[in-house]
């Protein structure tokens, strides 16, 4: 590995930085909008999912006892 100095370093890492794609400001809020939806989605079916076993085992409880 070759040793740079410090000077090198940060002129690299500045060279690297411009080279990416940085997102829109309206990119970053539609995205930022699309994991709120899809968490809340998500929150909802495992809250259904949870009520049914619940239910389920609640009876087949109920049934064996």
């Amino acid at each position: 590995m070759a040793n740079t100095n410090p000077l090198q370093f940060v002129q690299q890492t500045r060279a690297e930085i411009a080279k990416v794609a940085w997102p829109s400001r309206k990119e970053v809020m539609l995205t930022t909008l699309m994991v709120f939806i899809m968490a809340s989605l998500f929150a909802v079916f495992f809250f259904v999912v949870d009520l049914l076993i619940r239910f389920g085992l609640q009876g087949l409880l109920a049934a064996v006892s």
